[in-house]
């Protein structure tokens, strides 16, 4: 317990070192508006390297170095995560706290199931107070640092309390059946284990845009004018069953931009949120949601949760087969009795963390290429080239644009900023008709020098 109120210290201190205003940070953001440089205007000597490089010129020095320091910053955070969550799992374990939580849950209900699911509590709570000092780090304080967040500490606090709230809801109804796998099917339990953890992410896919997002923002009907006419005849052109298009108040948490297509059967819908309404325009609106279009009906959500399941299933093999090892080393030392016990979840999670750090190429790669196969649906919906290259650029600005061969492959889950951007010039070289694109515009900004 004590230990418990030393974590609790530690974050009421962090409270006050992490008061950063969002204001404070150097300014990000790129003006509002479409701007479509010189080099990118058609014409019979257009150049798809030179348009793109135009484009990517938006970008200040300060912006880009920037974008790149954060981005580059997350590759160490994954590892830093990584490693921390190692060293929450091995002090529940070593210290005895996982044995403790389990015996103290087999005191409340001696029933596998219930005592289950009440460790799954326990544990929930004790990794979320563990880990909350580096969350105020990477999901408040830094993300205040570059720009990136508006909410105050109280306004954080509340939405983190929220997610642990949805959390403590579903974690230990979903441990629950998996340990009762386990128990089960004995040394085939990660195959049952692999087909419920399909189920699982394809139910929480399908509910969480309907049912938990409006937890976090209010959802408000999209006002009759250009944005709904246009983003509804994209939808019915492209078969999306739905007449509800809804803003979203992202702006009281980030000022990223972003858009989903989201829900099933008599739910689909249609969501933007203010800051991509806010600063924005129409054509690169029409882009974004070409893309988002392209998920939904190209399938992706199922599809996505298709391999990530079997990767999953992959994972909890390894699991099943590293698990013996380690209990047979440390398993008396700690408590735990078996794969069936509970008091082992923090030795499971552990090891499938490792095998999940050496799969994060694998990961992103199936990710991104889901994301490509959207940007190119995107681009032949909206037929607004120089509308997604502008969204690329803005969302560059704190993704780095340009990244090396190897680098994108390792982590980016997105293709990158050049690679979105050379897309779209390369479409728009073979339609140089193109309305917006030969449109008079106000003066171009001026490169950066």
């Amino acid at each position: 317990m004590r230990n418990l109120f030393a974590v609790l210290a530690l974050c009421l201190g962090l409270l006050f070192v992490t008061n950063v205003r969002a204001d404070d940070a150097l300014h990000r953001d790129l003006p509002p508006g479409l701007q479509i440089p010189d080099a990118a205007r058609p014409g019979p000597n257009f150049d798809v390297d030179r348009a793109t490089d135009a484009y990517l010129n938006l970008l200040s020095p300060e912006q880009r170095a920037k974008s790149d320091a954060y981005y580059e910053g997350g590759y160490w955070l994954q590892l830093w995560n990584f490693l921390y969550g190692l060293g929450v799992a091995v002090l529940l374990l070593a210290t005895g706290w996982s044995r403790r939580m389990r015996e103290a849950a087999q005191r409340i209900s001696h029933r596998p199931w219930a005592y289950t699911a009440i460790y799954a509590v326990f544990w929930l709570l004790a990794v979320s107070a563990l880990s909350f000092p580096l969350s105020v780090y990477t999901d408040f304080y830094r993300e205040h640092q570059y720009g990136l967040a508006t909410q105050d500490f109280g306004a954080w606090f509340l939405d983190q309390l929220k997610g642990l709230g949805v959390g403590l809801i579903i974690a230990p109804l979903v441990i629950m059946v998996i340990y009762a796998a386990v128990r089960k099917a004995g040394q085939r339990w990660w195959v049952i284990a692999g087909g419920l953890g399909f189920v699982f992410s394809l139910f929480f896919s399908m509910l969480y845009p309907v049912f938990i997002s409006p937890l976090f923002n209010d959802y408000k009907p999209l006002p009759e004018g250009e944005v709904r006419t246009a983003v509804l005849s994209l939808a019915h052109a492209n078969q999306i069953p739905t007449e509800h298009v809804e803003w979203f108040d992202a702006s009281r948490q980030t000022t990223r931009i972003s858009a989903n297509v989201s829900g099933f059967a008599g739910t689909t819908r249609v969501n933007l949120n203010d800051n991509l309404m806010n600063k924005t325009s129409l054509p690169e609106i029409k882009a974004v949601m070409g893309h988002e279009m392209g998920h939904y009906v190209l399938n992706h959500a199922l599809r996505l949760t298709i391999y990530s399941s079997l990767v999953t299933l992959i994972g909890l093999w390894f699991v099943n087969f590293s698990f013996g090892w380690a209990q047979a080393r440390w398993g008396r030392r700690w408590g735990v009795e078996g794969l069936g016990d509970p008091a082992g979840l923090p030795l499971v999670f552990a090891l499938f963390a490792v095998f999940s750090m050496v799969m994060t190429p694998v990961n992103n790669s199936i990710v991104r290429q889901a994301e490509a196969e959207a940007d190119a649906f995107g681009l032949n919906a909206a037929r607004e080239p120089n509308g997604f290259a502008m969204s690329a650029m803005r969302l560059s600005t704190y993704r780095k644009i340009h990244p090396g061969h190897w680098e994108e492959i390792v982590f980016y889950d997105h293709p990158s900023g050049y690679e979105r951007v050379h897309a779209s010039m390369l479409w728009l070289k073979e339609n140089q008709d193109n309305p917006t694109a030969n449109a008079p515009l106000p003066a171009t900004a001026p490169p950066a020098k």
